[in-house]
């Protein structure tokens, strides 16, 4: 079992009957890079209950933030999603993951592909500023199957352009595509079909790529990464032009 911390829960947002998000204590000695999960999960019978979750805030900030799907009968999400102001919460003390930029190639443009609570490790992500030093170009596609899927949609839109340290490296470098694929939006379909019908074009000699989402998008999406000759990061610490989380949360 993993070293574990006790974190206190300090803010909490609905985004719909689906998600939600909530922020915690950090403590002082966590590290963490951007991109990185933890094991986070409550008290049930005496024991912790955990489950891998990607951490949504930067590691320069002095708070954890969490993005998480509600699964009524889930085990862990049938709890989390009842969390209260002050509550305690288990966070594993030893934060890990392959979704890090040091395990990509050198490149121009960085390509972040998710969906649904795929996004969490992709909001830390875009809020580093070695990311905006090392690529020209940043790009966030976040799929979704209803609109009012689209948690963060006004953080991208409105409040990260106008962040007081961000704001300006934010304007000129990062492009935020949202897409749906069950109703009428500015732009629809699966990640899958914008990078087949040109919408998102790919080009393996200029674009990294990073992944993070269920388990049938990431084979989807490196099938198609793959026949346009990227080549997947083989390990942790090994570069490619590509690299996936593995680990997402199963309730």
């Amino acid at each position: 079992m993993a070293a574990l911390v006790t974190e206190h829960v300090t803010d909490i947002t609905h985004w719909n009957e689906r998600l939600f998000s909530f922020r915690t204590t950090r403590s002082d000695a966590f590290r963490f890079r951007n991109g990185h999960f933890v094991m986070l999960g409550v008290e049930v019978d005496g024991k912790p209950l955990l489950r891998a979750y990607s951490i949504a805030s930067a590691n320069h900030d002095e708070h954890l933030e969490f993005f998480s799907i509600k699964v009524q009968d889930g085990p862990l999400t049938s709890r989390l999603q009842h969390l209260k102001i002050d509550d305690p919460v288990w966070v594993s003390k030893k934060p890990v993951g392959t979704l890090v930029t040091e395990d990509l190639n050198p490149g121009k443009r960085l390509v972040l592909l998710s969906t649904g609570t795929g996004l969490a490790p992709f909001l830390s992500i875009t809020r580093d500023p070695e990311v905006y030093e090392r690529f020209d170009e940043v790009v966030l596609v976040h799929g979704v199957r209803q609109k009012n899927d689209l948690a963060y949609y006004s953080y991208f839109t409105e409040q990260l352009p106008n962040d007081e340290y961000m704001g300006e490296l934010i304007k000129a470098q990062l492009t935020y595509l949202p897409t749906v694929t069950r109703e009428p939006f500015e732009r629809q379909g699966r990640i899958t079909e914008l990078i087949a019908d040109g919408t998102l074009p790919l080009d393996p000699a200029i674009d990294r790529v990073m992944l993070c989402g269920s388990q049938s998008m990431l084979q989807d999406v490196s099938e198609a990464l793959d026949a346009l000759g990227f080549v997947a990061s083989p390990s942790q610490g090994t570069t490619g032009d590509y690299v996936i989380e593995r680990a997402f949360v199963e309730q």
